[in-house]
Protein backbone atom coordinates (compact mmCIF):
# COMPACT_ATOMS: atom_id res chain seq x y z
CA UNK A 1 0.00 0.00 0.00
CA UNK A 2 1.24 3.47 -0.94
CA UNK A 3 -0.08 6.34 1.17
CA UNK A 4 0.39 9.98 0.28
CA UNK A 5 -0.73 13.54 0.88
CA UNK A 6 -1.88 15.75 -1.98
CA UNK A 7 -2.88 19.35 -2.51
CA UNK A 8 -1.61 22.85 -1.81
CA UNK A 9 1.09 23.42 0.82
CA UNK A 10 -0.48 23.50 4.27
CA UNK A 11 -3.78 22.13 2.99
CA UNK A 12 -2.81 18.61 1.97
CA UNK A 13 -5.37 15.81 2.06
CA UNK A 14 -4.73 12.12 2.71
CA UNK A 15 -4.68 9.79 -0.24
CA UNK A 16 -3.82 6.35 -1.52
CA UNK A 17 -2.14 5.38 -4.78
CA UNK A 18 -4.18 2.75 -6.61
CA UNK A 19 -2.88 -0.02 -8.86
CA UNK A 20 -3.13 2.23 -11.92
CA UNK A 21 -1.05 4.98 -10.33
CA UNK A 22 -4.05 7.23 -9.65
CA UNK A 23 -4.73 9.00 -6.37
CA UNK A 24 -7.76 8.00 -4.31
CA UNK A 25 -9.05 10.34 -1.62
CA UNK A 26 -8.94 9.09 1.98
CA UNK A 27 -10.47 12.19 3.57
CA UNK A 28 -13.59 10.28 4.51
CA UNK A 29 -11.56 7.67 6.33
CA UNK A 30 -8.66 9.49 8.06
CA UNK A 31 -7.89 13.16 8.64
CA UNK A 32 -4.23 12.87 7.61
CA UNK A 33 -1.44 10.40 6.90
CA UNK A 34 0.23 10.83 10.27
CA UNK A 35 -0.16 10.28 13.99
CA UNK A 36 -2.90 7.83 14.93
CA UNK A 37 -3.58 7.00 11.28
CA UNK A 38 -0.24 5.16 11.25
CA UNK A 39 -0.97 2.90 14.20
CA UNK A 40 -1.00 -0.79 13.22
CA UNK A 41 -4.79 -1.16 13.55
CA UNK A 42 -5.38 1.91 11.40
CA UNK A 43 -2.98 0.69 8.72
CA UNK A 44 -4.85 -2.61 8.64
CA UNK A 45 -8.17 -0.79 8.21
CA UNK A 46 -6.74 1.19 5.31
CA UNK A 47 -5.36 -1.96 3.73
CA UNK A 48 -8.80 -3.57 3.90
CA UNK A 49 -10.38 -0.80 1.82
CA UNK A 50 -11.25 -1.34 -1.82
CA UNK A 51 -9.45 1.52 -3.62
CA UNK A 52 -12.15 1.51 -6.30
CA UNK A 53 -14.66 2.53 -3.63
CA UNK A 54 -12.73 5.71 -2.83
CA UNK A 55 -13.21 9.01 -4.69
CA UNK A 56 -10.81 9.43 -7.60
CA UNK A 57 -8.68 12.58 -7.39
CA UNK A 58 -8.21 14.52 -10.59
CA UNK A 59 -4.69 14.94 -11.93
CA UNK A 60 -1.57 12.81 -12.18
CA UNK A 61 0.55 12.67 -9.01
CA UNK A 62 3.82 14.65 -9.25
CA UNK A 63 2.67 16.14 -12.54
CA UNK A 64 -0.52 18.18 -12.44
CA UNK A 65 -1.25 17.09 -8.89
CA UNK A 66 1.14 18.35 -6.21
CA UNK A 67 2.16 15.93 -3.46
CA UNK A 68 3.16 17.08 0.00
CA UNK A 69 5.47 15.22 2.35
CA UNK A 70 4.05 11.71 2.67
CA UNK A 71 3.72 12.03 6.46
CA UNK A 72 1.82 14.89 8.08
CA UNK A 73 2.57 16.41 11.47
CA UNK A 74 5.96 14.74 11.85
CA UNK A 75 6.94 15.03 15.49
CA UNK A 76 10.61 14.05 15.21
CA UNK A 77 12.83 13.97 12.14
CA UNK A 78 15.77 11.91 13.37
CA UNK A 79 18.77 11.40 11.09
CA UNK A 80 21.73 9.03 11.14
CA UNK A 81 25.17 10.20 10.00
CA UNK A 82 27.94 8.25 8.28
CA UNK A 83 25.89 5.07 8.10
CA UNK A 84 27.36 3.74 4.84
CA UNK A 85 30.94 2.48 4.97
CA UNK A 86 31.74 3.83 1.50
CA UNK A 87 30.30 7.27 2.37
CA UNK A 88 32.38 7.44 5.58
CA UNK A 89 35.43 6.66 3.45
CA UNK A 90 34.71 9.46 0.95
CA UNK A 91 34.16 11.88 3.84
CA UNK A 92 37.53 10.90 5.30
CA UNK A 93 35.95 9.86 8.58
CA UNK A 94 36.23 6.60 10.54
CA UNK A 95 33.35 4.14 10.56
CA UNK A 96 31.29 4.97 13.67
CA UNK A 97 31.30 2.52 16.55
CA UNK A 98 27.64 3.33 17.18
CA UNK A 99 25.04 5.34 15.26
CA UNK A 100 25.56 9.10 14.98
CA UNK A 101 22.25 10.86 15.66
CA UNK A 102 21.32 14.38 14.61
CA UNK A 103 18.04 16.10 13.83
CA UNK A 104 16.35 18.03 11.10
CA UNK A 105 13.93 20.70 12.25
CA UNK A 106 10.41 19.85 11.14
CA UNK A 107 10.21 23.21 9.33
CA UNK A 108 12.66 21.70 6.81
CA UNK A 109 10.06 19.20 5.61
CA UNK A 110 8.55 19.73 2.17
CA UNK A 111 7.05 17.80 -0.71
CA UNK A 112 9.01 15.55 -3.07
CA UNK A 113 8.78 17.99 -5.97
CA UNK A 114 8.91 21.26 -4.06
CA UNK A 115 11.87 23.59 -4.76
CA UNK A 116 15.02 23.44 -2.64
CA UNK A 117 15.90 26.92 -1.40
CA UNK A 118 19.60 27.56 -0.88
CA UNK A 119 19.84 29.56 2.36
CA UNK A 120 21.39 32.99 2.69
CA UNK A 121 25.22 32.94 2.97
CA UNK A 122 25.38 29.32 1.85
CA UNK A 123 28.50 28.25 -0.04
CA UNK A 124 28.29 24.45 0.30
CA UNK A 125 24.73 23.18 -0.18
CA UNK A 126 24.84 19.44 -0.83
CA UNK A 127 22.53 16.49 -1.56
CA UNK A 128 21.95 13.09 0.09
CA UNK A 129 19.50 10.40 -1.04
CA UNK A 130 18.33 8.42 2.00
CA UNK A 131 15.91 5.72 3.08
CA UNK A 132 13.33 7.07 5.52
CA UNK A 133 11.70 4.82 8.12
CA UNK A 134 8.26 5.94 9.35
CA UNK A 135 7.24 4.84 12.83
CA UNK A 136 3.72 3.45 13.34
CA UNK A 137 3.66 1.67 16.68
CA UNK A 138 4.98 3.79 19.56
CA UNK A 139 7.68 2.51 21.85
CA UNK A 140 10.71 3.13 24.04
CA UNK A 141 13.60 0.75 24.81
CA UNK A 142 12.49 -1.36 21.85
CA UNK A 143 14.18 -4.74 21.48
CA UNK A 144 15.90 -5.10 18.13
CA UNK A 145 14.04 -8.35 17.45
CA UNK A 146 10.74 -6.47 17.74
CA UNK A 147 11.81 -3.30 15.94
CA UNK A 148 10.17 -3.95 12.57
CA UNK A 149 6.79 -4.28 14.29
CA UNK A 150 7.05 -0.54 14.95
CA UNK A 151 7.42 0.41 11.25
CA UNK A 152 4.45 1.88 9.39
CA UNK A 153 6.39 2.23 6.16
CA UNK A 154 9.36 3.49 4.20
CA UNK A 155 9.94 6.54 2.01
CA UNK A 156 12.52 8.54 0.09
CA UNK A 157 14.26 11.44 1.86
CA UNK A 158 16.70 14.00 0.46
CA UNK A 159 18.86 15.01 3.42
CA UNK A 160 19.87 18.36 1.91
CA UNK A 161 22.86 19.71 3.85
CA UNK A 162 24.86 22.93 4.06
CA UNK A 163 28.37 21.64 4.77
CA UNK A 164 29.92 24.88 5.98
CA UNK A 165 27.08 25.40 8.45
CA UNK A 166 27.28 21.72 9.43
CA UNK A 167 31.03 21.20 9.85
CA UNK A 168 32.96 24.46 9.81
CA UNK A 169 30.82 26.63 12.05
CA UNK A 170 30.57 26.26 15.82
CA UNK A 171 27.97 23.92 17.30
CA UNK A 172 26.30 20.70 16.21
CA UNK A 173 25.55 19.34 12.74
CA UNK A 174 21.92 20.36 13.14
CA UNK A 175 22.16 23.92 11.89
CA UNK A 176 23.55 22.71 8.54
CA UNK A 177 20.80 20.13 8.21
CA UNK A 178 17.55 21.84 9.12
CA UNK A 179 17.24 24.88 6.86
CA UNK A 180 13.82 25.40 5.27
CA UNK A 181 13.20 22.99 2.32
CA UNK A 182 16.13 20.76 3.40
CA UNK A 183 13.83 17.76 3.96
CA UNK A 184 11.95 16.70 0.81
CA UNK A 185 10.05 13.57 1.89
CA UNK A 186 8.05 11.17 -0.25
CA UNK A 187 6.42 10.84 -2.76
CA UNK A 188 4.64 8.15 -0.77
CA UNK A 189 4.84 6.04 2.33
CA UNK A 190 5.20 2.42 1.23
CA UNK A 191 4.02 -0.15 3.77
CA UNK A 192 6.47 -2.94 4.67
CA UNK A 193 4.47 -5.65 2.91
CA UNK A 194 5.36 -4.02 -0.42
CA UNK A 195 9.10 -3.85 0.33
CA UNK A 196 10.61 -7.25 -0.44
CA UNK A 197 13.99 -6.65 1.23
CA UNK A 198 14.76 -3.34 2.93
CA UNK A 199 18.43 -4.40 3.02
CA UNK A 200 18.71 -4.58 -0.77
CA UNK A 201 17.17 -1.39 -2.18
CA UNK A 202 18.99 0.40 -4.99
CA UNK A 203 19.33 4.18 -4.50
CA UNK A 204 20.30 6.92 -6.92
CA UNK A 205 20.58 10.71 -7.26
CA UNK A 206 21.22 12.89 -10.33
CA UNK A 207 22.04 16.57 -10.66
CA UNK A 208 20.98 17.98 -14.03
CA UNK A 209 20.71 14.45 -15.37
CA UNK A 210 24.23 13.44 -14.32
CA UNK A 211 24.46 10.50 -11.93
CA UNK A 212 26.06 11.50 -8.62
CA UNK A 213 24.97 8.77 -6.21
CA UNK A 214 24.40 5.09 -6.97
CA UNK A 215 24.24 2.83 -3.96
CA UNK A 216 22.24 0.26 -2.07
CA UNK A 217 20.90 -0.19 1.42
CA UNK A 218 22.94 -3.40 1.39
CA UNK A 219 25.95 -1.34 2.54
CA UNK A 220 24.26 0.19 5.56
CA UNK A 221 26.53 -0.11 8.60
CA UNK A 222 23.67 -0.12 11.12
CA UNK A 223 20.54 -1.78 9.74
CA UNK A 224 16.99 -0.56 10.23
CA UNK A 225 16.07 -2.77 13.25
CA UNK A 226 19.23 -1.71 15.07
CA UNK A 227 18.59 1.97 14.36
CA UNK A 228 15.04 1.80 15.70
CA UNK A 229 16.17 -0.01 18.84
CA UNK A 230 19.13 2.34 19.32
CA UNK A 231 17.14 5.56 18.88
CA UNK A 232 14.48 4.31 21.29
CA UNK A 233 17.08 4.24 24.07
CA UNK A 234 17.29 8.02 23.97
CA UNK A 235 13.73 9.04 23.07
CA UNK A 236 10.31 7.49 22.82
CA UNK A 237 9.33 6.88 19.21
CA UNK A 238 5.83 8.00 18.26
CA UNK A 239 3.56 7.38 15.26
CA UNK A 240 4.68 9.61 12.42
CA UNK A 241 8.26 10.06 13.59
CA UNK A 242 10.76 9.63 10.75
CA UNK A 243 14.24 8.15 10.95
CA UNK A 244 16.42 8.98 7.94
CA UNK A 245 19.04 6.27 7.79
CA UNK A 246 22.09 7.78 6.03
CA UNK A 247 23.39 8.19 2.50
CA UNK A 248 25.65 6.23 0.13
CA UNK A 249 28.72 7.80 -1.52
CA UNK A 250 28.55 10.45 -4.22
CA UNK A 251 27.70 13.55 -2.22
CA UNK A 252 29.16 16.82 -3.44
CA UNK A 253 31.44 17.19 -0.42
CA UNK A 254 33.22 13.92 -1.26
CA UNK A 255 34.04 14.76 -4.88
CA UNK A 256 37.43 16.01 -6.06
CA UNK A 257 37.09 18.91 -6.35
CA UNK A 258 33.94 19.24 -4.20
CA UNK A 259 30.76 20.13 -6.07
CA UNK A 260 27.92 22.07 -4.50
CA UNK A 261 24.53 23.42 -5.55
CA UNK A 262 24.45 27.05 -6.64
CA UNK A 263 20.88 27.43 -7.86
CA UNK A 264 19.29 26.63 -11.18
CA UNK A 265 19.99 22.90 -10.99
CA UNK A 266 17.42 20.11 -10.99
CA UNK A 267 17.98 17.31 -8.47
CA UNK A 268 16.26 13.98 -9.10
CA UNK A 269 16.54 10.97 -6.82
CA UNK A 270 14.82 7.75 -5.91
CA UNK A 271 14.88 4.36 -4.22
CA UNK A 272 13.71 1.14 -5.87
CA UNK A 273 10.05 0.53 -5.09
CA UNK A 274 9.66 3.74 -3.08
CA UNK A 275 9.31 6.32 -5.84
CA UNK A 276 11.30 9.34 -6.98
CA UNK A 277 11.67 13.05 -6.32
CA UNK A 278 12.41 16.01 -8.60
CA UNK A 279 13.36 19.38 -7.11
CA UNK A 280 14.44 22.60 -8.73
CA UNK A 281 17.16 24.42 -6.78
CA UNK A 282 16.60 28.12 -6.10
CA UNK A 283 19.56 30.51 -5.68
CA UNK A 284 20.45 31.81 -2.25
CA UNK A 285 18.10 34.38 -0.73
Amino acid sequence: MKLLRYGAPGAEKPGLLDAEGRVRDLSGVVTDIGGAALLPDSIERLRALDPESLPLVEGAPQEGLRLGACVGGIGKFVCIGLNYADHAEEAGMPIPEEPIIFNKWTSAICGPNDPIQIPRDSVKTDWEVELGVVIGKPGVYIDEVDAMDHVAGFCVVNDVSEREFQIERAGSWDKGKGCDTFGPTGPWLVTPDEVADVDALDMWLDVDGERQQAGSTATLIFKVPHLISYCSRFMSLQPGDVISTGTPPGVGMGQKPPRYLKGGEVVTLGIAGLGAQRSEVLPAL
